[in-house]
């Protein structure tokens, strides 16, 4: 039997890898990764409160824009009191409707990641040509606005067509945080050259945990430290990097946001442990190795 297949990369099992060090002879790299959407007033996508089956109204389009309004600035106050460098999925909407988030990532020297146009559409049901819009649009709406062009990408609900990677690679981005599949970097394939895969958590992520699968804050919250302790251990024995998912209309809502906090102060409580970093200056490190280190290397 011969499945539909990928073709991006090749099988690898972890133990069978290269072991290398992250900066300064760390096994853990910590990665906080936010996300900033906006969305359409009635209409397109998006997630709701109470349902699974969301319907664009003002009250599911308010929960929503809470997140840009209030929540976003409750979660970057958490994480300067922790000294907690951040990198943000950003939507081109969200920088252009709401001017002053832009100056305040930039401020903290956070890094802007392309995340589509808004998480009101998906990239994955385009023509290749569309979808290359959508991109390329998004991506100078970010250049503009953080000073220097993207290098990272996840789509929105972390979608991706069959030419997603190949459309990227050509547009300038260096890694993606589409695939899941691994609690390492490795390198991907296109038709044009390579790009990275970047760990980026659909398990220790708000979204799925609290509103999927109606995980309660302090859950959330064990999750982080039963995670982070957990890749503490395992990093003994390989490099590992632990992703922090986050959106402002879940988890800067107060009463979210107080387990957040003791949770991500239990993480940083071992930062002399640890690489706290950002995803662009993970790939940079990654790309950097010698080839044959990383799975993929040679493609």
């Amino acid at each position: 039997m011969k499945l539909p297949a990928h073709n991006r990369y090749a099988h690898s099992a972890i133990p069978s890898r290269p072991v290398y060090d992250w900066p300064g002879g760390k096994r853990l790299a910590l990665l906080v990764v936010n996300n900033i959407e906006h969305f359409a007033f009635r209409a397109g996508l998006g997630s709701d409160s109470t349902s699974l089956s969301p319907v664009q109204n003002q009250r599911s389009y308010a929960w929503r824009d809470y997140g840009n309004r209030v929540g976003l600035w409750n979660m970057l106050d958490a994480l300067d009191e922790l000294g907690i460098p951040a990198a943000h999925n950003i939507n081109s909407a969200a920088l252009e409707a709401c001017p002053e988030i832009g100056p305040a990532l930039r401020a903290r020297g956070d890094e802007f990641i392309g995340h589509g146009r808004s998480n009101s559409e998906r990239q994955d049901i385009l023509w290749e040509e569309d979808e290359r819009r959508l991109i390329e649009e998004s991506r100078d709406v970010l250049a503009r606005h953080a000073g220097v062009a993207p290098k990272g990408w996840l789509g929105p609900y972390i979608a991706q067509s069959g030419v997603t990677p190949d459309l990227l690679q050509e547009a300038g981005f260096t890694y993606v945080m589409d695939w899941p599949a691994d609690d390492q970097p490795f390198w991907m394939r296109t038709r044009g050259g390579r790009i990275l895969s970047v760990p980026y958590s659909v398990e220790l992520n708000d979204s799925p945990a609290l509103i999927a699968r109606q995980h309660s804050a302090r859950e959330f919250a064990e999750m982080i430290t039963d995670q982070f302790d957990e890749m503490l251990r395992l990093s003994e024995k390989r490099p590992l990097v632990c992703s922090i998912v986050l959106h402002p209309f879940i988890l800067g809502q107060p009463h979210r946001l107080r387990p957040l906090r003791q949770a991500l102060r239990h993480v940083m409580a071992h930062r002399d442990q640890l690489w706290v970093t950002r995803p662009g200056e993970l790939a940079e490190y990654v790309a950097g190795l010698p080839a044959g280190v990383v799975p993929g290397s040679e493609a």
